[in-house]
């Protein structure tokens, strides 16, 4: 039995075989550079935190602030991720005063402050199974005085491949997972918690 494919259906079969083509040549040549994706907070880890009535606390300027430091600096292979927020810790400080913002529990003015600097922050996406690894260190003030200073480490896996056609955007994908594994093992820590408690 023959089957006809319409004129329209061949265009758009052509027209997605070029697209992948040219991602495909994009990712080979080196030049591509891809923004990570925009934070999605964890609103059960922060239903959490809120349910522990916090403080209103301020936010530092997440160090390192220096694009060039390496920290802020993600390869894909060949591709370039970049942060939508200028650098990755500023990805982290954005996605730190939202989840505050979200539980009514953020203030610039505040007393309580959480200063933030990030340590490791890296992507491995290997050949079947890609990771990524952050590693920040916390520290909350009050009025000047210490209340913690603690590094956090987050790690995750995901799908990845030896095509970087695949393998490519699941490590672009993969980023926001990182902060926010982060950023959920920082508002469940007990010590934490002490530290920004009114």
């Amino acid at each position: 039995m023959a089957i006809f494919i319409g004129p329209q259906r061949l265009r758009l079969r052509a027209f997605t075989a070029l697209l992948g083509t040219l991602a495909a040549g994009l990712l080979a040549s080196g030049c591509a550079q891809l923004a990570a994706p925009p934070y999605a907070a964890d609103y059960e880890a922060l239903d959490r935190l809120e349910a522990t009535r916090p403080a209103m606390v301020a936010v530092a300027k997440v160090q390192p602030t220096d694009p060039n430091d390496s920290v802020n600096s993600l390869s894909l292979r060949r591709a370039r991720l970049l942060s939508p927020s200028g650098t990755f810790s500023q990805y982290l400080e954005d996605a730190l005063m939202r989840d505050l913002a979200e539980i009514s529990a953020y203030d610039p003015k505040a007393p309580t402050r959480i200063a933030a600097t990030l340590r490791v922050n890296e992507l491995d996406l290997g050949v079947i199974n890609g990771t990524g690894r952050m590693d920040v260190e916390v520290t909350v003030t009050r009025a000047a005085a210490e209340r913690l200073r603690k590094t956090y480490r987050a790690e995750i896996a995901f799908d990845s491949s030896y095509a970087n056609i695949v393998a490519v955007p699941a490590g672009q994908a993969a980023y926001p997972r990182l902060v926010r594994a982060l950023l959920r093992k920082v508002y469940a820590d007990a010590q934490f918690i002490a530290a920004i408690a009114p």
